[in-house]
């Protein structure tokens, strides 16, 4: 290593080499800097560790945040830390791979079966995109899966851009206070911290778009993001020239009032199509993930009526071609509504230069067009705006159609055109290192490219069961320290005593059976649910030979006092000598907590009233890692379990009353806890290793890791939906 000196606060010259390669200092922060700024790092566990060696404490507290990371470092600093670390080498092996990964179109998987997307891509609307912790744009399962879908999609190579809002303060950081209560806090995103730059137009000046009301003009500039070979745009309108209100528009994810929502769509949807068009992208498929974007629809007829001279009804059947709709809502009161006049207010602009009448454009939004009373509903939009359609689970498919059946009242149930597509996850995003090394050792080469196939999975019976287990136990033992860390910092936020915070870290036990729920605390998820009977549940996990033990996290809307109250009932077990040693609740459930729980339990709850889980992912993700899912046959669960692969909770059916449903699923929880999940998990052989339990893991991962990752998923949508809406072959998405 040369000794460097500074000018001017640069660095001179002097070179630091490293097995013979030479760089300037800067030269090597910069490198670090470029890896930062494209999100492929953050599906790459070797690149995540590069920066974590740099400061494994500050990279912790800065929530894993590499921008924010390397902002504390000088390049001097860098340079230094890197030789002590022997990092040279690595930094310019991941540099070099980032650069070919990006730039590498020929062999891609979309190249070979979506060319017709070339060069007119995929414009995919989403209203939140969960792609790191540290980038706080998303809320929950809507956003996570619209993170998992751009990645796979760049990892496949299927021309698409994302479109959604930036907001500046994100979704909120949930802390829980001394009784129990959910309190929320509002932290402003840093730009600076942040992997995401203006976005220039041809001319080279950052893209401000204009969307006209009848009550004045908002504006929205657009920023760029890195996703691998994707390009996700965000509409920002904290812009100079719109009013106080407006510039805090996209401040917060779905925050503020029924006016608040309906001017956030309107930038998302007319304003991410007016994006499009000043980046010079024009779309072959318009993606609509879920009906807050449905907006972009009108938009794009206006613009084929402006650019080909079209009749309204002709632009519009083009639109109509070009349109994919995903709706993820099995539940009436999920979907966004507008009063007439407040649709007239902000579309009204649009209207006329649709040339459309006010009951037209109502119409457009109505189930029934004549019907004076109805609402205007962004779902009805998006499915009457659209060829395409589906929903993301096979009995979401069912209940869909059902839902919608009124729309197409001349046609029954089984034809309503409304299909579906399972979701699936980010295998790279959401697999341990630890187990992608077991499996790198057992399996072919090259079996990651094809780990949405079903025969990349099948040899992991070919791993030794005890080599399984061992990985598995690793994995737990990592998310038992994390739970400590998180708990015992809890305890002291709230200034409770030394005793309480030294128990807190030591608490829960690796050798006892760990169960994990995490979701959002929405009380048809019936969070509560194993606590119906709190001496049945204290028999359970205060078993002296086999004990049992929960870990619990999520979120509640901040309007949802009931969730809020299911949160409170269960935080508070810690005060109840029962269950203080065997319920844990992590507060601030977000995509790092996720990723620990779900690589280390044993067992996934998820017991939501069947049929109001439209799919659910999080279960998936525990796959992937050897956990086992126990769940009510509802979403996605309602087409994985084969009775060897994990558990079910009740028969798939659903009784008339809700309460009745409740207490027959409710005991039907504890029954198999009791007779199967328990006496399987402690039955072990001289070695301590439990065969039974081992094989369910490997039928699990076997049978469903391929068929719900989100390269399945993306491939699936690609060959049903994209190709065949711009205008290649068309396939029967209904197969599965």
């Amino acid at each position: 290593m040369n000794k460097n000196t500074t000018v001017g606060g640069r660095v001179s010259s002097y070179t630091y080499g490293e097995f013979g390669s030479e760089m300037t200092a800067q030269a090597l922060y910069d490198k670090c800097m470029a890896l930062a700024r494209n999100l492929w790092w953050s599906w790459h566990p070797e690149v995540h560790s590069l920066f974590r060696d740099l400061d494994p404490i500050r990279w912790r507290q800065l929530d894993h945040n590499p921008i924010a990371l390397l902002h504390e470092f000088t390049p001097e600093r860098l340079a230094s830390r890197a030789s002590e670390m022997v990092l040279h080498s690595r930094i310019n092996y991941h540099f070099r791979r980032l650069k070919e990964y990006v730039s590498e179109r020929r062999k891609t998987w979309g190249i070979e079966n979506a060319g017709v997307l070339g060069a007119f891509p995929v414009a995919y609307f989403s209203a939140e995109f969960g792609i790191h912790e540290s980038i706080g744009i998303y809320s929950g399962g809507l956003g996570v899966l619209s993170g998992d879908h751009i990645k796979s999609a760049s990892g496949l190579g299927v021309p698409l851009v994302g479109i959604g809002l930036f907001y500046t303060q994100g979704y909120f950081k949930q802390k829980l206070n001394q009784d129990g209560w959910q309190d929320e806090e509002y932290i402003n995103n840093r730009v600076e911290n942040l992997p995401i730059e203006p976005a220039l137009g041809a001319d080279q000046t950052p893209i401000t778009v204009q969307i006209d009301t009848r009550t004045g003009r908002l504006l929205a500039k657009v920023w760029r993001m890195n996703v691998g070979r994707v390009k996700l745009y965000l509409l920002d309108c904290d812009v100079e020239g719109n009013q106080p209100d407006d510039r805090k528009l996209t401040s917060r994810l779905y925050g503020g009032d029924v006016r608040t929502r309906i001017r956030q769509e309107l930038v998302l949807g007319i304003g991410g199509v007016r994006a499009l068009r000043a980046l010079g992208i024009r779309p072959g498929v318009y993606h609509l993930n879920e009906g807050h974007s449905a907006f972009a629809t009108l938009e794009a007829v206006r613009e084929r009526m402006q650019d080909d001279g079209l009749p309204f009804d002709d632009a519009r059947r083009e639109v109509v071609r070009q349109t994919v709709f995903t709706t993820h809502t099995p539940v009436p009161a999920g979907h966004d509504r507008f009063h007439r006049d407040l649709t007239e207010e902000h579309l009204g602009p649009l209207r006329d230069a649709l040339g459309i009448s006010h009951q037209q454009l109502l119409g457009l939004g109505r189930v029934d067009p004549h019907n004076e009373h109805e609402d205007f509903c962004m779902t009805v939009l998006g499915l009457k705006m659209s060829r395409r359609a589906n929903a993301v689970s096979q009995l979401h498919g069912h209940i869909s159609r059902r839902m919608w059946a009124h729309l197409w009242p001349w046609r029954v149930d089984e034809e309503i055109p409304i299909g579906h597509i399972t979701n699936g996850v980010h295998v790279p995003s959401w697999l341990a290192w630890q187990m992608r090394q077991l499996y790198d050792r057992h399996f072919p080469d090259g079996w990651f490219q094809g780990m949405g196939l079903p025969e990349a999975w099948q040899h992991i019976h070919d791993v030794d069961p005890g080599e399984l287990w061992e990985t598995h136990n690793s994995l737990k033992n990592l998310l038992l320290s994390f739970v400590r860390r998180r708990v015992s910092r809890q305890c002291r936020r709230r200034q409770e005593s030394d005793q309480v915070v030294e128990a807190a870290r030591n608490i829960l036990n690796p050798s006892i059976l760990t169960i994990g729920f995490a979701r959002r605390f929405a009380t048809y998820k019936r969070a509560d649910l194993i606590f119906q009977d709190l001496d049945r549940l204290d028999a359970l996990v205060n078993n002296p030979e086999r004990p049992v033990q929960f870990i619990f996290a999520g979120k509640a809307h901040p309007r949802d006092e009931p969730g809020k109250r299911l949160i409170q009932r269960i935080a508070n077990l810690r005060q109840d000598p029962r269950f203080c040693e065997r319920v844990v609740f992590i507060e601030d459930y977000d995509i790092n907590v996720c990723r620990h729980l779900v690589q280390g339990v044993d067992v996934w709850l998820n017991n939501p009233r069947r049929p109001l889980e439209a799919s659910g992912t999080s279960g998936q993700k525990v796959v992937l890692n050897g956990g086992l899912n126990l769940s009510v046959l509802d979403g996605w669960w309602a087409e994985a379990y084969d009775g060897a692969n994990g558990f079910a909770i009740g028969h798939g059916r659903s009784h008339a009353s809700d309460h009745e449903t409740d207490r027959r699923d409710g005991l039907s929880l504890y029954e198999v806890l009791e007779n199967q999940v328990i006496p399987m998990f402690y039955d072990r052989d001289v070695d301590g290793l439990p065969h039974r339990w081992i094989k369910r893991m490997m039928n699990s991962i076997s049978t469903l890791a391929w068929r719900f990752s989100a390269h399945r998923m993306v491939m699936d949508y690609t060959r049903c939906m994209y190709v065949p809406a711009a205008g290649g072959l068309s396939c029967d998405m209904d197969r599965r």
